[in-house]
């Protein structure tokens, strides 16, 4: 099957389904059979690729736990990935529960992207309640400095000014 076009012969490739044909300029190369296809046929399931277990991982959610458990090659199920997972003694009840928001009738989760804390009181909370008024936020006592004379702070009414060192006659 030929490439590209008359003008450019080495640019693209024919998408190399049975019932496409496309030429595509930005073509996908299967790693499982090594054939040229376009968008549309890219997926090992769309063109029907026999190589496609070679590459493949399927993954199974833990009820118990959420964790992801991977099933092992061998046409292993679903529920047999789950009791191996379970008997390993991997799966804690303990790590499902996922931090919420303290403010009150919010049910927000607090993840890695849905996360702020507080610069006043140090309170984790959900982007929805970032700004202080709107998680009544409690600022914890600040930090006093010792007062400060005018001298330190740079006032100038209240600097001494020393005699000069040398004497003009």
């Amino acid at each position: 099957m030929g490439r590209g076009t008359e003008a450019f012969p080495d640019m693209g490739a024919h998408c190399e389904h049975e019932d496409c044909n496309q030429l595509d300029f930005l073509p996908f190369t299967c790693d499982g059979c090594q054939k040229a296809f376009c968008l549309e046929h890219r997926t090992y399931k769309s063109h029907g690729c026999p190589g496609s277990e070679h590459r493949s991982r399927t993954v199974v959610v833990c009820e118990i736990c959420s964790a992801s458990v991977e099933r092992e090659g061998g046409g292993e199920d679903d529920v047999a990935a789950l009791e191996r997972h379970v008997r390993s003694g991997a799966c804690d009840p303990a790590r499902k529960r996922k931090p919420r928001c303290p403010v009150p009738r919010c049910r927000e989760a607090l993840t890695f992207s849905n996360t702020a804390t507080c610069r006043a009181c140090h309170v984790s909370v959900c982007l929805r309640h970032r700004f202080p008024s709107d998680h009544a936020c409690a600022p914890r006592v600040p930090v006093t400095l010792p007062a400060r004379n005018g001298i330190q702070c740079g006032d100038r009414k209240a600097r001494v000014r020393s005699p000069p060192s040398v004497k003009a006659y």
